[in-house]
C-alpha cells in the first residue's frame, strides 16, 4: 500500500497542475480525489488519509455531496498536505514561514484605507476595467512588500486581503472572472491570517457570486454558508448578513428551490437594516440598494416578473448618481423585465434612458450585460419602436466595445497581471 509521505508526494508534484488548482479553487473534493486515485493512491487509502468513510468518499467523487464545511476542507488540506492559499484557508500549521527579508517590520502605511477609498469611490463612477492594472500595482509596491514582516501588525494582512479582493472584483468587471477566481482565492487566507472573521466572510460573500456568475448555484450556496459560519466567530454586520443571504436566495432561486429561497429572501430584507454606525472599513458595502438590485434578480429567477421590476425600478431609484455602473446594471434590469413582461412601450422609453449611460463607463460587464439584453429584445423587433431603439442601441453598444477594445480582446495582456501578495 502506498504510504502517507507518498500520498503528500504525489499532492506536491500536483499543486502547479492547472486541473488540481482550478479544482482547489472551485473547491470541487471530489475531482480532486478522482485525480488522486487516477493516479493510484486507492479509495481505501483515500478515506483512511482524511478520516471519512469509503461511502462518504465515493458521494464526493460522484458528485451526490459536496464538501460544505471549513472545517471539513481544513481536514482535507492537512491530511494531503494541500497548501491552504490553493482551499481559500489560511496557512496550515505544518506550511514552513516565510523567511522574513528585514529585522525590523516597517509600520503599515496608514493610507491604505485612504487609498482603498479613492479606489472604490472611482470604480463606482468609472468601472473597474481601467482600474484593475492600477490596483495590482498597489498591492505589489505598497502592501506586499510588507506582509514578510506582517506578523507584527496584522491590519497589513487585512489591507492585503480587501485589496487583493477589490483587485479580483475588477477582474470581474473586466470580463475575466478566472483572474477573480484567483484573486479572490489569494483574498482568504489573507484575510484569516488578519484574524478578521467579518472580513474572511465578505470574502466568502465574493466568491458566491462568482459561483453563481458561472452558473454553479450549489457552490454558491456552499460558500454563503461558509460566510455564516465565520460569523459565528465575531459580532455581525447587518449589511453583511443581509448579504450573505441575498447570496444563498439567488443561489436556491437559481437551483428552482422556490420556498427555500423565499425564506433567505425574508431573511436578507429583515437583516439589513442595523445602526448607522455598524460599519467596517475593510467590508465592501451592501446598502438597501444593493439589496435591491439582488433581490430583483432573484425573483427574476423565480419568474415572478412583475414583483422583479418593482426591485429593479427600487434599485434604480436607490442608487445615488455617483454609483455609475451600479445604476447601468439596474436599469438593464428593468429593461429586461419590461422585455419579459412584453411591455414594449416602457422597453423603449426605458431603454433610451439606459442609452444615457456614461460612455466613460469601463465595464465589460455592463457591456455583456447589453449583449444578452440585445438578444432578449431582438425577439420583438417586429414592434416598429423596438427595431428603432435597436438600431440606436446597436450603435451606442458598437462605440462602447470600440472604446473597450484592448479589455474586450483576448490578447490584452495589460490587465493580465496579478499581484505577487
Amino acid at each position: 500500500m502506498l504510504q502517507s509521505q507518498d500520498l503528500h508526494a504525489t499532492v506536491a508534484g500536483l499543486v502547479d497542475d492547472v486541473r488540481f488548482q482550478d479544482a482547489c479553487a472551485r473547491r470541487e473534493m471530489g475531482q480532486l480525489f478522482r485525480m488522486l486515485n487516477h493516479r493510484g493512491h486507492s479509495t481505501r487509502q483515500l478515506a483512511a488519509a482524511v478520516q471519512i468513510t469509503q461511502g462518504r468518499l465515493y458521494d464526493y467523487m460522484n458528485g451526490k455531496s459536496r464538501v460544505e464545511k471549513i472545517t471539513v476542507f481544513e481536514q482535507i488540506a492537512d491530511a494531503l498536505h494541500i497548501p491552504g492559499h490553493l482551499l481559500g484557508l489560511a496557512r496550515r500549521p505544518w506550511e514552513p514561514l516565510p523567511a522574513a527579508s528585514r529585522q525590523v517590520a516597517p509600520p503599515p502605511s496608514g493610507s491604505d484605507l485612504e487609498a482603498m477609498d479613492a479606489f472604490r469611490n472611482a470604480d463606482r463612477q468609472a468601472g473597474g476595467g481601467r482600474l484593475y492594472a492600477a490596483v495590482v500595482s498597489h498591492l505589489r509596491e505598497q502592501v506586499s512588500r510588507r506582509l514578510l514582516d506582517a506578523h507584527m501588525d496584522q491590519s497589513v494582512f487585512a489591507a492585503a486581503a480587501a485589496m487583493t479582493e477589490m483587485a479580483g472584483w475588477m477582474a470581474h468587471d473586466s470580463g475575466r472572472d478566472d483572474l477573480a477566481a484567483r484573486h479572490f482565492a489569494k483574498a482568504m487566507p489573507l484575510a484569516q491570517a488578519s484574524g478578521d472573521a467579518l472580513l474572511a466572510a465578505n470574502i466568502a460573500a465574493s466568491n458566491s457570486h462568482l459561483a453563481l456568475q458561472a452558473g454553479r448555484p450549489d457552490e454558491a450556496v456552499t460558500w454563503a454558508r461558509n460566510g455564516f459560519e465565520l460569523l459565528d466567530h465575531c459580532p455581525r454586520l447587518p449589511s453583511l448578513v443581509a448579504r450573505l443571504h441575498a447570496m444563498t436566495a439567488r443561489a436556491l432561486a437559481a437551483a428552482g428551490q422556490q420556498q427555500a429561497a423565499e425564506r433567505a429572501l425574508g431573511m436578507a430584507q429583515d437583516s439589513i437594516h442595523g445602526p448607522a454606525q455598524d460599519v467596517h472599513p475593510w467590508v465592501s458595502p451592501f446598502d438597501c440598494a444593493a439589496l435591491a438590485s439582488e433581490l430583483a434578480l432573484t425573483v427574476r429567477d423565480l419568474g415572478q416578473y412583475d414583483r422583479a421590476l418593482q426591485w429593479a425600478e427600487e434599485a434604480v431609484s436607490l442608487r445615488e448618481e455617483g454609483r455609475t455602473r451600479s445604476r447601468a446594471l439596474s436599469r438593464v434590469a428593468v429593461v429586461d423585465l419590461h422585455a419579459h413582461r412584453s411591455d414594449l412601450d416602457a422597453v423603449v422609453h426605458c431603454g433610451y434612458e439606459l442609452l444615457a449611460t456614461s460612455p466613460t463607463l469601463s465595464s465589460v460587464r455592463f457591456v455583456n450585460q447589453l449583449a444578452e439584453l440585445r438578444e432578449t429584445l431582438n425577439t420583438h423587433r417586429a414592434y416598429r419602436p423596438v427595431r428603432d431603439f435597436l438600431a440606436q442601441f446597436d450603435e451606442a453598444v458598437r462605440a462602447r466595445r470600440l472604446l473597450l477594445a484592448d479589455l474586450l480582446s483576448p490578447q490584452s495582456g495589460g490587465q493580465a497581471h496579478e499581484a505577487d501578495t
